[in-house]
């Protein structure tokens, strides 16, 4: 009893920590109810992934989504598209249908945070079912170290170029609008499934690249943290007014 009570503690507490994290780096902080939510949306996430991932398997029958180790076109496809981007779907289905119109989102900095709770409200589903059923401390110590800060790293990204595309928004530009919500999909995913490649594939240089490689994306996602936290800044949400007469100017 107690060693499962550990193993759920050693599963929680690394989400709970960079939550906290996170949270305290916003200067005008947003509210737990509000916070809250995301983290409970990115725990349905989890149920969205399995439930696309069905409906591919029965539409596509011969899609892979498992790797395979007899074939690297099954292996990468498995882990950017099979795993990784609907994965980052799902999350930013929440991110960005919830959060990215919502009243409270007032400063560039909020819709990092909104990114990194669903993100990890999934990671932290994830890491309770995966540790629990293998039950060893050594997997809680290394998810703890590695799956679920990657999540956060993702997140990251995501809400780095959500702000982006709002700041053109409010600015009434939306054609960078949609580059950069295009990216904030894209980025992510990219990172997603590099993380997973380098796991799939059991080779010794795969594991020098994975270590070489979530070094490099803490390092940068920890900087893009602290830059966006402290440049945050309050956006000029443009009134219906404002972009009605900015498509009269348009047209004239």
């Amino acid at each position: 009893m107690m060693h499962a009570f550990t193993l759920l503690l050693m599963s929680i507490l690394p989400v709970v920590a960079i939550l906290y994290f996170v949270y305290q780096k916003d200067k005008n902080r947003e509210s737990l109810k509000l916070l809250f939510l995301f983290f409970i949306c990115g725990i349905a996430s989890c149920s969205l992934v399995l439930e696309i991932s069905t409906i591919l398997k029965l539409l596509f029958p011969s899609l892979p989504l498992t790797p395979s180790s007899n074939s690297l076109v099954i292996t990468f496809s498995y882990a950017f598209l099979g795993v990784a981007l609907i994965e980052e779907l799902c999350k930013w289905i929440m991110v960005y249908f919830i959060g990215y119109h919502h009243k409270e989102f007032e400063e560039l900095y909020d819709i990092t945070v909104y990114a990194v709770f669903v993100s990890l409200g999934f990671a932290c589903y994830e890491n309770v079912i995966c540790v629990m059923q293998i039950g060893e401390f050594r997997t809680a110590i290394l998810r703890a170290i590695s799956a679920v800060p990657a999540h956060a790293c993702d997140a990251v990204f995501m809400g780095y170029y959500l702000s982006i595309a709002k700041k053109f928004y409010c600015e009434n530009n939306k054609k960078l609008e949609k580059k950069n919500i295009y990216l904030s999909i894209l980025v992510p995913t990219i990172l997603h499934g590099i993380y997973d490649i380098c796991l799939f594939l059991n080779y010794y240089i795969f594991t020098v690249l994975f270590v070489l490689f979530i070094t490099y994306l803490y390092t940068l996602s920890l900087a893009k943290l602290k830059e966006m936290s402290e440049e945050n800044i309050k956006m000029p949400i443009p009134t219906e007014e404002d972009v009605y007469k900015e498509k009269n100017n348009s047209k004239e």
